[in-house]
């Protein structure tokens, strides 16, 4: 493991006194990388212009950002499972919003992970922690893509760990008894036959259809005709599933 700043003390005190210099420079240096957990160039680049540390929820969701992107594109199960995580973690508003950030700058692929996944070196759970949520990753659509696999993997080595060691934790998470990714699917499919438009319809198309029901459906009209409690309530939770429904399909298609 490198560490910049001992490197950096030891070469300015053997220049301005020799052995004892470059002693004393170098303990003042591994003091100053410890504090600020610095263990590679690209971490004393980031920190001098001004980038804070990366937190482990931060470091967390960029990894599965990365990981989610690296088979090509990111599917709704990859993000269903960012957001497991995130409730698995118990997160609050303003968390939640900077995991968000964190994945979709994973996604981006801008930011090296490699010199913060080796300082998990010396922290062993924290290593364990972020590959079994690559894990839960990498089995969130019921596949265990090999692109995937190997770049899980190959952040494993960075952490220390051996091929058959980031393997084992896969067992874990393999689908066995889980529900199929089509039951998953009902809610999303639901909500196109509520709406009556297809799969494939474009976000101009959803738009119309909601609006349309809406304004035909809507509790308002049906009490400035005089309609009945039970009608006014039949309308109001058809109302409700609607907006459910439009929500549903717009979160899902990404408009």
């Amino acid at each position: 493991m490198l560490w910049p700043v001992t490197l950096l003390g030891l070469l300015l005190g053997f220049a301005v006194a020799n052995i004892p210099g470059a002693i004393l420079g170098a303990l003042l240096g591994q003091v100053v990388d410890r504090r600020l957990e610095l263990y590679s160039w690209p971490q004393l680049r980031e920190r001098l212009g001004g980038k804070p540390a990366m937190e482990q929820d931060e470091l967390l969701f960029t990894f599965l950002g990365r990981l989610a992107k690296v088979n090509g594109r990111v599917d709704q199960s990859h993000i269903e499972q960012a957001r497991l995580e995130m409730q698995r973690l118990g997160l609050n508003a303003a968390a939640t919003a900077r995991a968000i950030e964190a994945f979709n700058r994973g996604r981006d692929g801008k930011r090296s992970l490699r010199p913060y996944l080796r300082a998990l070196q010396r922290k062993p759970t924290a290593a364990e922690g972020l590959l079994r949520a690559g894990w839960r990753m990498v089995w969130a659509d019921y596949r265990a893509h090999p692109v995937e696999c190997e770049w899980l993997v190959d952040c494993g080595h960075c952490m220390g760990w051996s091929t058959a060691q980031v393997h084992a934790l896969s067992a874990d998470y393999e689908p066995q008894q889980r529900q199929p990714l089509a039951r998953r699917d009902e809610p999303y499919q639901a909500a196109l036959r509520l709406l009556g438009v297809p799969a494939a319809a474009e976000p101009d198309q959803v738009k119309r259809a909601y609006r349309r029901l809406l304004s035909k459906h809507h509790p308002d009209k049906l009490e400035g005709a005089g309609a009945s409690d039970g009608r006014v309530r039949e309308a109001t939770e058809y109302t409700r599933r609607l907006h459910d429904a439009y929500a549903l399909i717009r979160e899902r298609e990404g408009f």
